[in-house]
């Protein structure tokens, strides 16, 4: 996944973080060069001009910042759960059709962000009684579910 700057400092302006605090983050963020190596071999330098800095600890503080909207949306119930963890999303509902809702509403949130949820990433865990039954994606949503 990756972070738009101007949405993350947006969104850090919102939680009135200190001036001081978002210029040292933009200038940290405006310096950012990688490289590549294989084997013994360097590429040339190349500016990064999206993300945040990985294995940064200030990282997971700001994709959590970043992603907070979502799970903030009026449109969750009570028996909704989105639980954050690095750049991994877990969604908890009580059935299919509110794990759809869910998805609906995770999908909606990300579109805003210009993220997209990676499915060959993701997977669908059913418990209870009526577990064995399978959930096959619908044609008229890209992560809609409905139980056969």
């Amino acid at each position: 996944m990756y972070v738009c700057m101007y949405a993350l400092f947006t969104k850090l302006i919102k939680r009135l973080i200190p001036n001081e605090l978002l210029n040292v983050l933009k200038c940290w963020f405006s310096r950012c060069y990688s490289c590549v190596k294989w084997y013994d071999a360097w590429s040339c330098l190349f500016i990064i001009s999206f993300g945040v800095r990985q294995g940064s600890v200030l990282s997971l503080f700001l994709f959590a910042i970043y992603l907070d909207d979502l799970t903030r949306s009026p449109l969750l119930t009570s028996r909704m759960f989105i639980v954050l963890y690095a750049d991994d999303i877990l969604l908890i509902a009580p059935s299919v059709c509110m794990l759809d809702k869910l998805l609906k509403i995770c999908e909606y949130e990300l579109d805003i962000l210009d993220m997209v949820i990676n499915v060959k990433k993701s997977c669908c865990l059913r418990t209870g009684p009526r577990n064995n039954f399978s959930c096959s994606p619908s044609s008229t949503s890209r992560y809609r579910c409905f139980c056969e």
